[in-house]
């Protein structure tokens, strides 16, 4: 199958998924095209199956805010006719969907049907969408998308509450590649992180507000004052320049490094014990299953889909947003002791081989299918 997939180029977790998703597509055969404003982090080498068209974004004047929902609208017509695409699955419903439904309109006057797949991921319908300017169109791209997946049975819930839903959600989750990640590297240098005695806790995102960074350094400087600890925290965002600051005020300086961005996720989680989640709310939780996937317990905070990925008492532990006492208190439970803490990895991996890609991929290709012979009956 032709397939054309939309989806953020960046770090953040929808794109991350959605690239992955196309890559593990393009090697069971199907040709897939990517269509961004610039090739995503994770796509590497492009090959026979694997194809990237930027969409352009011309400058003018007349614009205070160029109009990207225009461009790629315009790109994705070109790009379906110009391949013979057969299935357009776009990720993440700002601006993807709109834009994505206006692409289908247009193809309607050559002719062309082509179905749409609308995969939501988190803040395109807990936080922006909600909000009053966004809801109306959200709500529209939803409903008139032929086929609406979402990451987690939070999210559903979450959608169906929010926005007048005319259509079936089927949840398809988040998912890792067991056979790409390498439990044991033998260069994984721990020694260039941390002392032989002290336990490695890291945290990786975007370090926007949602994130809750403060309560990783203040969880983090209740476990240090107990065990010898390093914190690494992965990842930009605006939060950053606080959370270092707040390091400074607590005098962590020399036990907090700070990576920044890295597309060398997996070498970094190979020498961490622990891996620190207090947000205040998420979608899935992608992070703590890459972390799991490399045998690292999660504390992480009871919200969103989280309790879906992070099973309590078993890869980790669960503790309610804000409780940085509680999440201390269940960090040290873990890493006080050497045989728990191994058996917390070993389970972290175990829990994570649920969500392997060779278990999600059937069910994409499953609603693919579906959608493709369907695309004659539903609402073009």
């Amino acid at each position: 199958m032709k397939i054309a997939i939309v989806c953020y180029p960046t770090f953040g977790g929808s794109g991350v998924v959605a690239t992955e998703l196309g890559i593990a597509l393009a090697e069971r055969g199907h040709e897939v095209h990517f269509v961004t404003y610039k090739q995503p982090v994770r796509l590497g080498l492009l090959d026979n199956n694997i194809h990237f068209h930027e969409v352009h974004v011309p400058e003018y004047p007349l614009f205070h805010y160029q109009p990207y929902e225009l461009a790629l609208s315009s790109k994705l017509v070109d790009t379906i006719k110009q391949y013979d695409i057969e299935l357009l699955h776009v990720h993440y419903a700002i601006p993807h969907a709109y834009a994505g439904y206006m692409a289908k309109k247009m193809l309607q006057e050559y002719g062309i049907f082509i179905p749409m797949i609308t995969t939501l991921h988190g803040t395109d319908i807990t936080l922006v969408g909600k909000h009053p300017f966004y809801k109306p169109a959200v709500t529209f791209s939803i409903n008139k998308s032929d086929v609406v997946t979402s990451v987690s049975e939070a999210l559903k819930k979450s959608t169906l509450e929010l926005f007048d839903i005319e259509r079936e959600i089927e949840v398809i989750p988040n998912f890792i590649e067991t056979s790409k990640y390498s439990p044991d590297y033998s260069d994984c240098q721990r020694s260039l992180m941390a002392k032989e005695n002290e336990r490695i806790i890291t945290h990786i995102s975007n370090f926007r507000k949602v994130k809750r960074i403060p309560d990783v350094i203040n969880v983090f400087h209740r476990i240090q004052k107990e065990i010898p600890a390093k914190l690494i925290m992965v990842g930009e965002g605006p939060e950053k320049e606080k959370a270092e600051q707040l390091c400074d005020r607590l005098g962590l300086k020399e036990k907090v490094l700070f990576l920044g961005n890295s597309t060398e996720i997996d070498r970094i989680l190979c020498f961490s014990d622990l891996f620190l989640l207090p947000s205040e709310t998420e979608s899935f939780g992608l992070a703590a299953l890459e972390a799991m996937i490399n045998k690292v317990a999660v504390v992480s905070s009871n919200t969103g889909g989280i309790p879906e990925v992070n099973v309590d008492g078993v890869s980790g532990y669960l503790a309610n947003v804000g409780d940085v006492e509680d999440m201390a208190a269940k960090a040290l439970k873990i890493l006080k002791d050497d045989k728990v803490l191994e058996q917390f990895k070993q389970n972290a991996y175990n829990v994570a081989t649920k969500f392997d890609i060779v278990h999600i991929l059937p069910l994409y290709e499953e609603i693919y299918e579906k959608a493709y012979k369907s695309r004659f009956k539903n609402t073009f």
